[in-house]
């Protein structure tokens, strides 16, 4: 059985790092997509910049970890490239991949971000963007919402120590109830 879930677990990372690297359009192609979706768009207007990650990668049997590559924005300017690094404890089992963006809602909450190696705790949440449903999860609780069409969902993201974060799930199947917190690292342009 130990070989097995070894197999799984095996595969599963494989998978994550073999996928190709984005190219320069996917993260056009990534920002379009939170700026056309209702829960996230109106942060763009107000937003001192964001960072964003077209794909990241997260796999789990007990322990589970993600990671993503990503580029920061301010305003609408490419200043630097970051990664997401994330480990997980707990109840978990699958794989999954997904679109993040992390709105700055000031200088003070971008140049924390962009300081070199930032975290975000396991209090913070992400509200999850899909055609379907919605979800929030943080250590403070869950909830979820469905509706058929992505504008008919209520899900809205909120500022929390000044960053907002969204992801769209971009496919596979994540079984989840851990305890994780993402680590993220800032390479200026």
């Amino acid at each position: 059985m130990s070989k097995l879930i070894n197999a799984i677990l095996l595969s599963a990372f494989a998978w994550l790092f073999i996928v190709p690297s984005a190219h320069a359009d996917a993260y056009n192609d990534t920002v379009n997509r939170f700026h056309k979706a209702n829960q996230s768009k109106d942060f763009f207007k107000d937003a001192y910049g964001f960072a964003v990650f077209p794909t990241v990668g997260k796999a789990g049997i007990g322990i589970g970890g993600a990671y993503g590559e990503g580029r920061v924005y301010r305003g609408l300017k490419h200043v630097g490239d970051t990664t997401v690094t994330q480990l997980s404890i707990g109840f978990q089992l699958g794989g999954q991949a997904y679109s993040q963006i992390i709105f700055f809602q000031d200088k003070r909450a971008f140049d924390e971000f962009t300081s070199g190696s930032f975290e975000f705790s396991a209090q913070a949440s992400a509200a999850i963007i899909t055609a379907g449903a919605t979800a929030e999860a943080s250590t403070k609780g869950a909830s979820a919402s469905a509706g058929l069409t992505q504008d008919s969902n209520t899900s809205e993201g909120q500022y929390y120590k000044g960053m907002a974060a969204f992801i769209i799930i971009k496919g596979g199947l994540m079984y989840e109830a851990s305890i994780s917190g993402q680590r993220f690292s800032y390479t200026p342009k």
